[in-house]
């Protein structure tokens, strides 16, 4: 790989995250309408990247985020110090109701066979929506202090019009200093619906785009996000890579010159507790490089899995491994990840790396 990282001697953190992190309320094999408790977790779409490369493959993180000053969020930091990953927190004075700045919620039902997992966020006018581009001294954090990789994507960007003013100001300080920048484009209709829907989402992604040096997405987002149509994609992981998307990687890493890979998870829901899985990625050394295919993978929860595959992902990168040995590493993390509760990784070096090589559930004695 030419993919080129700082050195780590030189640098506070391996990685950053930067994005919002909400209290996940979970009632676990009940419903939300019908539970009457919920067991409390926390989880972001950003932040469950830091927090895999910290607990999953012992790197040094940290999380740029806001939250109010009350005792939910004062919860919430919890959260992330139990997770390791330094809180990087922006803290908003509480004014006594929630009508200036909140902390976000997020009701999460796993779902099981034919019920599909559902989530209700709660997250108007939260501190982290409200985080400005001036608010965080960029040049303090990549380049005093310094950082080997930062990672954010279209989730942040799209909680309000400050988010990505934000993010742009972010992911041009991070180049500047020599930091590699991946993205998620995890397209969600949801949250631009009211800031100017898909076409202020690709007119955002867009212009984030040219400061990615490692961009993940599948081809939903790569077509809602950026813009790109990819012909004769359908549900069935055997027919992928398929020519055509292949020559939509091609077209996608012509269009912006500064993507060094591209990667996406491959998903077929045959339920909510049974998927098939697998990933590929694109570098310019490698072309396209596909991972084990998992097929009819028994799931447990399924939110987090595409985020720990990115930390996976990056893990085997920041690592200096081969881009097919990187894509296995988050392959095997995702699927991992998707048989615990919770937004986070709850998986183990060892369990990533032996799965990855083709390990078995045999009973470990």
């Amino acid at each position: 790989m030419s993919l080129r990282t700082r050195a780590a001697g030189g640098c506070r953190w391996d990685a950053v995250s930067l994005g919002e992190v909400m209290l996940r309320l979970d009632p676990g094999e009940e419903r939300i309408h019908t539970t009457r408790q919920f067991r409390v977790w926390e989880g972001g779409g950003e932040y469950n990247v830091a927090r895999g490369l910290r607990r999953a493959f012992g790197l040094r993180t940290g999380v740029v985020t806001s939250l109010v000053d009350n005792p939910v969020g004062r919860l919430v930091e919890d959260c992330i110090l139990t997770g390791g990953v330094d809180p990087l927190i922006t803290w908003v004075p509480f004014d006594g109701v929630g009508r200036a700045a909140r902390n976000g919620l997020n009701f999460v039902e796993r779902g099981f066979g034919v019920r599909g997992a559902r989530g209700v966020s709660d997250r108007g006018v939260t501190a982290i929506s409200q985080l400005g581009p001036d608010d965080v001294d960029w040049d303090h954090l990549f380049g005093t202090l310094g950082v080997r990789w930062f990672h954010t994507g279209g989730i942040f960007a799209a909680l309000s019009e400050t988010s990505a003013q934000t993010c742009l100001a972010a992911v041009r300080a991070a180049r500047r200093h020599g930091t590699v920048v991946s993205y998620d484009l995890n397209y969600r209709p949801s949250l631009w619906a009211s800031i100017g829907g898909r076409d202020r989402a690709q007119e955002v992604n867009r212009e984030l785009a040219r400061y990615v040096d490692v961009m993940i997405g599948n081809e939903e987002d790569f077509t809602a996000s950026l813009g790109f149509e990819v012909e004769g994609v359908d549900a069935s992981l055997a027919a992928l890579p398929t020519e055509s998307f292949a020559a939509m990687i091609t077209e996608v890493a012509a269009a912006y010159p500064t993507f060094q890979v591209i990667a996406t998870t491959l998903r077929t829901v045959r339920s909510a507790s049974r998927n098939d899985w697998g990933a590929i990625a694109w570098s310019r050394d490698t072309g396209i490089v596909q991972a084990i295919l998992r097929e009819d993978l028994e799931i447990l929860d399924r939110v987090g899995g595409g985020d720990s595959f990115a930390s996976g992902l990056i893990y085997g990168l920041l690592n200096g491994e081969e881009l097919g040995v990187a894509v296995e590493y988050g392959a095997a993390h995702g699927a991992l990840a998707m048989t615990t509760p919770g937004d986070t990784s709850m998986a183990t070096l060892s369990e990533v790396l032996k799965l990855a090589a083709g390990g078995s559930a045999r009973v470990e004695r």
